[in-house]
């Protein structure tokens, strides 16, 4: 049987876990003030009957809490396998996602950092090239290994970008 989402002889290499530590954190960095401003809004019943609003407070916390198992299932999923010629990105736990991008067609490499990521000490790698569908992303790299993905995927770009 063919494996779809697994190119022959390549080893992937995952992100950081610290990627999951991250996105919990933004999570709860959203969910934390609806929830506990829906329940001052319900008590007070300010603008809504108290009921509907810890209804609503109920639902954005259950919401949260299936999200918090379903970030660490996501990331997990998260890798990139360097090749000769492309690289390879997979994603995804329910809808599988497998992204070859050939190093010859990268524009440029983007590497970002928001707060948190900074605070986690990770980075994400986007590869652009001249097709807008194909815009490539790696998240939750550690920042030393988004520096050296960095480095590399511009000399491959240039290198295999100036045969054509």
């Amino acid at each position: 049987m063919i494996e779809l989402f697994a190119p022959p002889g390549t080893s992937w290499t995952p992100v950081s876990p610290r990627l999951t530590s991250a996105r919990r954190a933004s999570l709860l960095l959203v969910t934390v003030p609806v929830v506990l401003a829906l329940v001052v809004v319900g008590v007070l019943e300010f603008w809504a009957p108290r009921w509907l609003c810890l209804l609503a407070a109920g639902l954005v916390a259950a919401r949260a809490v299936v999200m918090w198992f379903v970030i660490a299932v996501q990331t997990r999923r998260w890798g990139y396998a360097e090749r000769e010629e492309d690289l390879y990105l997979r994603s995804g736990a329910l809808f599988r996602r497998l992204v070859a991008v050939p190093y010859g067609r990268m524009q440029y490499v983007d590497v970002s950092s928001g707060p948190i990521d900074r605070y986690f000490g990770i980075a994400t790698v986007s590869l652009h090239t001249a097709a807008p569908g194909t815009t490539a992303v790696v998240p939750g790299l550690p920042a030393e290994e988004a520096a050296r993905l960095r480095d590399r995927l511009t000399e491959l770009g240039e290198t295999q970008g100036s045969g054509l």
